[in-house]
């Protein structure tokens, strides 16, 4: 089947014919500025499946939280170590941007990971 593309027009001709709908599937491409538009005019893209057109599959990446093994605790980090893991990771930040991110949001980024992890 070939696949379709959309623009910024289409989507503006569509919602001028008063079609409020999109249905998006492995054939249907949009431009950037499509998608843009869309929302704007509020032209509600349908997916199909749960993925993005196009996007790769990663099975890899699991939605669901591994649960632990009970034979294997897991213990939270010491906080020396998590201070020291918090302080190597605002020192590459700072490294590669500078002064653009502040300390509160450095923390608040550090403690959820560390919170998921397991570390807190």
């Amino acid at each position: 089947m070939a696949k379709e593309f959309y623009t910024e027009r289409d989507i503006e001709d569509m919602a001028k014919r008063g079609e409020r709908s999109l249905i998006v599937h492995d054939d249907v491409v949009l431009t950037d500025l499509a998608y843009e538009k869309a929302r704007r005019l509020g032209v509600e893209l349908i997916q199909q499946e749960e993925a993005p057109p196009a996007a790769p599959i990663r099975p890899y990446l699991n939605k669901s939280t591994p649960k632990a093994n009970p034979a294997t605790p897991t213990r939270p980090a010491s906080s020396s170590k998590l201070e020291m893991i918090r302080a190597n990771v605002k020192k590459a930040v700072r490294a590669n941007m500078g002064g653009s991110v502040s300390d509160e949001l450095l923390d608040r980024v550090i403690d959820r990971v560390a919170a998921e992890l397991g570390l807190k």
